[in-house]
């Protein structure tokens, strides 16, 4: 097998081969979910611990279904009422989660490098469903799958990242999966809401939607992430749609096939039109969620059968 990782941290680090057995897992669950079969004896007698610090529908939720299509013991931890929310720290929690000897533990934090912590001090594979603006590898991989599936290949495609990039993870996990595989990426926004290190990425960086859409193979629009920003970022959601949401005339000058892309949710008239959105021929937004389901199958599959112990 080429995934040798005992977690799944980020996809910085990953190689092509990791990434091409993800993929090529989750197309088989895929295939799998559509048939209406199941493999629930493959995680049989495991535990998977969704431990989720900030709110999330879709990333638990497919967690939760992931895991309970193979088969395993789900348990949804809800923070907010744990001890977490009484002062426990993060350390303690992962002596009590140890204690409890769980196979696999999701989760999401707001505080970059938080599954890095926990996956150093538990003896669960440690998937990481998104901390702080670092990563959200799942996401990622969901993303490509997507997108191999509409196109029948990552290498040399032009893909548009749009939109708050400061205080995206998702874009993060994007660029060094697309770069890695053989994309071309760029990232479009306004200059308040571009990392500083954008370049340095191997990456190309624009400010003006029309030149950054123009050719794109793949147009993928970012939540403006205002629980993560400082006032004064954006003057009003009217002016950043009007000059960076995603409406018909922007898309014109992508390629006519260009796919519409959007890890949710979706801000409708702030980062993207709804004629847009529910395009039937451009828009792939909801078979991103379907995909989810089968990457994070993969996922689980691959990190339950204990593969390595080398952390990236």
């Amino acid at each position: 097998m080429s995934y040798r990782q005992k977690h799944l941290l980020a996809i910085e680090g990953l190689y092509p081969p990791e990434i091409g057995h993800l993929l090529d897992l989750a197309e088989s669950y895929v295939l799998l979910n559509r048939s209406g079969k199941t493999q629930r004896d493959l995680l049989r007698g495991r535990t998977l611990i969704n431990l989720f610090f900030e709110d999330s529908t879709r990333t638990r939720t497919s967690f939760e279904i992931a895991g309970k299509r193979l088969g395993a013991d789900v348990i949804n931890m809800s923070v907010s009422t744990s001890s977490v929310n009484k002062g426990e720290t993060l350390l303690d929690t992962a002596a009590t989660l140890n204690a409890m000897h769980c196979d696999l533990l999701v989760v999401r934090h707001d505080q970059s490098g938080a599954p890095n912590l926990l996956a150093q001090k538990v003896d669960a594979a440690v998937i990481n469903a998104g901390d702080g603006t670092h990563e959200h590898p799942t996401q990622a991989l969901l993303d490509a799958l997507t997108i191999r599936r509409r196109k029948g290949r990552l290498e040399s495609l032009v893909v548009a990242i749009c939109g708050d990039v400061l205080h995206s993870r998702v874009a993060r996990s994007n660029i060094h999966l697309l770069t890695t595989m053989g994309s071309r990426v760029r990232v479009v926004g306004p200059p308040t809401l571009m990392p500083t290190e954008a370049e340095r990425l191997g990456i190309e960086v624009f400010h003006d939607m029309e030149r950054g859409l123009a050719g794109a193979d793949i147009v993928m629009m970012l939540r403006l992430q205002r629980e993560r920003m400082q006032r004064g970022l954006v003057p009003s959601a009217r002016e950043y749609f009007r000059f960076f949401g995603l409406d018909a005339a922007k898309l014109a000058v992508a390629k006519p096939d260009a796919l519409v892309m959007h890890p949710g949710p979706m801000n409708r008239g702030v980062e993207i039109d709804s004629a847009v959105a529910d395009d039937p021929h451009r828009s792939v937004i909801r078979e991103q969620v379907e995909m989810g389901v089968a990457v994070r199958m993969a996922v689980l599959d691959t990190l339950s059968r204990g593969h390595g112990r080398n952390e990236f």
